[in-house]
């Protein structure tokens, strides 16, 4: 059986033909004619989406007309992103705890036809390879993007979430033993039977927690909670290993499976999706190598079990400072509009002989509270001096390098000396050196620290701006060069509206400053071109392939 997208494609595009109004009118997705300015131009369909359809007199008025700015929001980009780039835009949102999947396909220069679906509505020909529908609560397709889309929901708008990874024992075993799709169609059937997430809003005594499911692997789950309290999320995950350890029948055979499942929490485990999902599996293994007594393992528990390796830490992060194995590694800043390499900004990095690479959110947390953080700042930034010279050979005179003090050491009254001392021995010359300062950690200084560091010829940039509330006044008398957004809201540009507001309210706040503004995380084109519009002038991310910058290579 074929989709019916591209049948109310046809039939709104041509609606005199014989019986296409009573053909239209029984679809379930609900077909949509947007003209770029936002404007509904005709409408069709609908069966499923009753509870977001358009009233009969719509046409001719804006999408806020008669839904909620979030959605017509997002619709208007759609269409204007598919007439641009003359190629189809998707994307997903909710709306009353329902989820609908949006397409917007371009129909000339001035319009394109938007169909929306309800994700829980699976359609008739996505069957899986053993013949059997997938169940309606088991997101197959874009978990990742999704889980990612609400990793960063919910550090923008600080509400719960946690992540729960279900590794389930057995099913390899049948690939091995029998055959692969033995072992995919028994995953399949276990899945199926899965007690399905809670409907409407959730009541204290209700269902639980709304959570969504994926799967990662032929035997890893995921299932997002959006909450973070221990207790529900542990009796909903128990409520599906059971189901997962009942035997699954498939003719005269019986197979036996057995869960182990891992919980991470956004905020108190991780503060991104991919270290949140490696915390969780983590938990996941450690309930695993704990036995059947206890499947399901909350990362914070195996946190006091590696009391002894921080220590261990502590005293391999001392050695570390010492001997000067703790570097800068260093990723470009560019002109969006040119693509010319205008900075070289450092991060920190350590790699261990034996551990490998070591999370800068590790150890960081390890030197703050030993005391440790103003010491390692000191030692980077003397280190800073032989790292200029190699990128001073493979970069143009005007790009600057950027250097990121810790916390500690930016409070610290011998700052200004510091950074005076390296520029006054010759190591980077003043008007090449740029200052990075978190926008919390700026506005607790005085501003004679920013006048003395602007007396010295260092550039001086306020990061992570927009991630807390910072003081204007000291912005705009402060001798600051630039103004650098937030990562988590460049991240979250075109998918959500508040974060474009954000990310508009920062660079306009910066150009009234009379200061230059600055982007992380344009890791695409598609997140360039958004913030050239918005009048973004620099930025860094995966989008830019510096080589050069790897000062442990030799030159390309």
């Amino acid at each position: 059986m074929v989709s019916h997208r591209p049948v109310a494609r046809a039939i709104l595009l041509n609606p005199e033909g014989d019986g296409a109004a009573l053909l239209l009118a029984a679809l379930p997705d609900l077909a949509l004619i947007v003209g770029r300015d936002g404007v509904l131009l005709a409408q069709g369909g609908g069966r499923d989406t009753a509870l977001l359809n358009p009233p009969a007199d719509a046409t001719g008025k804006p999408l806020e007309a008669f839904w909620p700015a979030s959605v017509a929001a997002l619709l208007r980009q759609l269409t204007r992103k598919s007439i641009t780039q003359r190629a189809t835009a998707e994307a997903r949102f909710t709306e009353d705890r329902i989820e609908y999947s949006a397409q917007a396909s371009p129909r000339g220069p001035d319009r394109a036809v938007c169909i929306v679906r309800r994700v829980d509505s699976a359609p008739a020909d996505d069957i899986s390879d053993t013949g059997a529908r997938p169940p309606p609560h088991l997101d197959r397709r874009g978990f990742l993007q999704r889980f990612k889309e609400s990793t960063s929901w919910a550090a923008m708008r600080e509400t719960p979430l946690a992540l729960a990874v279900i590794h389930i024992d057995g099913v390899t075993d049948i690939a091995q033993v029998l055959a692969s799709q033995v072992s995919e169609q028994v995953t399949s059937m276990a899945i199926r039977r899965l007690p399905p997430p809670p409907q409407g809003a959730v009541s204290a005594g209700g269902g639980g927690p709304q959570w969504y499911l994926g799967q990662l692997g032929e035997s890893l789950l995921a299932l997002v909670f959006e909450s973070a309290d221990r207790e529900p999320i542990e009796a909903c995950l128990a409520r599906i290993c059971s189901s997962l350890r009942e035997p699954i029948r498939t003719g005269d055979a019986e197979f036996h499976l057995t869960p182990y499942a891992g919980v991470a929490i956004l905020g108190q485990d991780a503060s991104t999706p991919k270290l949140l999902l490696e915390q969780a599996r983590a938990a996941a293994m450690e309930a695993r190598r704990a036995g059947s007594g206890q499947e399901i393992r909350f990362f914070t528990d195996t946190m006091k079990l590696r009391a002894l390796a921080r220590i261990d830490l502590t005293r391999e992060l001392r050695d570390a400072i010492a001997n000067g194995d703790i570097r800068l590694r260093y990723t470009g800043r560019h002109d969006l509009k040119t693509g010319q390499l205008a900075a070289c900004v450092g991060y920190l990095r350590w790699q261990h002989p034996l551990r490998g690479e070591i999370r800068p959110a590790e150890f960081l947390r390890v030197a703050a509270a030993t005391g440790l953080a103003t010491a390692l700042s000191r030692a980077v930034l003397a280190h800073l001096r032989n790292d200029f010279a190699v990128l001073a050979s493979r970069c143009a005179p005007e790009v600057h390098v950027s250097f990121g003090a810790l916390r500690h050491h930016i409070l610290h009254e011998d700052f200004v000396k510091d950074v005076a001392r390296l520029v006054g021995e010759g190591g980077v010359p003043a008007q090449r050196l740029e200052v990075r300062i978190a926008e919390k950690v700026f506005i607790t200084r005085e501003r004679a620290h920013s006048e003395a560091l602007n007396r010295l010829g260092v550039r001086l940039v306020v990061d992570e701006l927009a991630r807390g509330v910072g003081s204007l006044d000291s912005l705009a008398r402060a001798p600051i060069w630039g103004l650098q957004l937030d990562r988590a809201w460049v991240a979250a540009l075109r998918t959500d509206p508040i974060a474009r507001r954000v990310c508009r309210a920062g660079i306009e706040m910066a150009a009234a400053l009379e200061r230059i503004p600055i982007a992380t995380g344009v890791d695409d084109a598609e997140t360039r071109d958004a913030l050239l519009d918005l009048g973004c002038a620099y930025g860094s991310g995966d989008l830019y392939r510096d080589d050069e910058l790897d000062i442990t290579r030799p030159p390309i």
